[in-house]
């Protein structure tokens, strides 16, 4: 009696193969130093740190000691990065501290597969305590007009998964599915007003759109337009207090493509455009966008606007951007910063509350 095949009949045998794969994430920070040498009076211990970056869906920033983050390393800059707020999962990460010197021109960021995989939990951060000692620094190529560049490049490792590889003698698949364009097309309706039924009048301009799409993305505008607060006009005007038409016109068209608005040339600055944005946002209940301009602001946080930032952070119960304002000023150099300042008697005046909230975490 003859032997079966792998398959079971008479034809070829069956042929797979799979791949266990590292799912990552990459990408990396520039980190300018100006002025060097007048960091170098913090005492050991004490740090900078970098505005928030976002690498593989987490905010994370570089601490910079200039003295060394402890006594064993008071000799030695010291570099560490490190998740930018607490994790309540675990963050597996490889990372790797350069001079902006050593960088090819050009480099993406690299995988890091020769560098330690380490593991961020909560507040946690890793770096270099020993990264160049300050003597053979401040003779070498790496700083130039009392500045330095650092980049630091992180992989961070999601998950592993096994899926199937393709045999190289497979025919290739006779349909190929198109990504979705749909945010094309009603950015389109929204441009050529085709079907629009209501009309907005925000500071003398008016915006055409449609008042199911609207009542669709927003509680608000669907109670406005459908709902007890329904306009009596029956021209179908809407008119919208409080609010610049540029910002009116970026909601319009998140609403309509689930996309950020970049600011065009001419318009206002984006930290400007986000604050306005924000406010926006959280008066017509657009969650989504409301983060979106939380993660930018995170970037726009220095000395002189962290005390407004976090008064709109106050103001509209955004915790993210609130932490990022706090993890600013846990630096004592920044807080010193912006004490000398007018920020904190503002931020005093319009946000109470915060301020109580800022001095309990000082305190700690």
């Amino acid at each position: 009696m003859p032997s079966s095949t792998v398959d079971g009949g008479g034809g070829k045998p069956s042929r797979s193969s799979s791949a266990i794969v590292a799912d990552t994430s990459s990408g990396y920070h520039i980190l300018r130093i100006d002025g060097y040498s007048r960091t170098k009076g913090l005492p050991t211990g004490e740090r900078l740190v970098s505005r928030p970056f976002i690498v593989g869906g987490h905010r994370w920033c570089i601490r910079y000691y200039p003295n060394g983050r402890s006594s064993q390393y008071a000799d030695y800059i010291s570099l560490f990065v490190a998740i930018d707020g607490t994790v309540t999962k675990a963050v597996k990460a490889q990372t790797k501290f350069r001079f902006i010197s050593d960088v090819e021109v050009g480099e993406e960021a690299p995988s890091l597969t020769s560098e330690e995989v380490h593991t961020f939990e909560g507040t946690s951060g890793w770096g270099i305590g020993d990264f160049i000692k300050r003597q053979e620094f401040e003779t070498s190529k790496h700083i130039r007009n009392d500045s330095f560049t650092v980049r630091c490049d992180i992989v961070v490792i999601n998950e592993f998964r096994t899926e199937g590889t393709a045999d190289a003698a497979a025919t290739p698949p006779f349909v190929t599915v198109p990504s979705s364009n749909l945010h094309q097309h009603l950015g389109d309706l929204l441009l050529t007003e085709k079907g629009a039924d209501v009309v907005f009048d925000v500071g003398g301009a008016t915006f055409a759109a449609h008042r199911c799409v609207l009542a669709t993305r927003s509680p608000v505008f669907s109670a406005e337009l459908f709902g007890t607060m329904k306009e009596s006009d029956t021209a179908g005007v809407v008119r919208i207090d409080e609010m610049e038409a540029c910002v009116f016109k970026a909601l319009l068209y998140f609403v309509y493509t689930d996309l950020f608005p970049e600011p065009r040339k001419g318009e206002e600055e984006e930290d400007v455009m986000c604050q306005h944005l924000l406010v926006a946002a959280d008066r017509y209940d657009l969650e989504r966008l409301k983060l979106m301009c939380e993660d930018r602001l995170c970037k726009y946080i220095d000395v002189g606007t962290v005390a407004t930032i976090l008064t709109l952070a106050g103001q509209h119960h955004c915790s993210g951007l609130k932490k990022a304002c706090f993890d600013f000023l846990s630096s004592g150099a920044n807080l010193r910063a912006v004490a000398a300042g007018e920020g904190f008697k503002h931020l005093s005046r319009s946000c109470p509350s915060i301020m109580e909230e800022l001095v309990v975490m000082l305190g700690k």
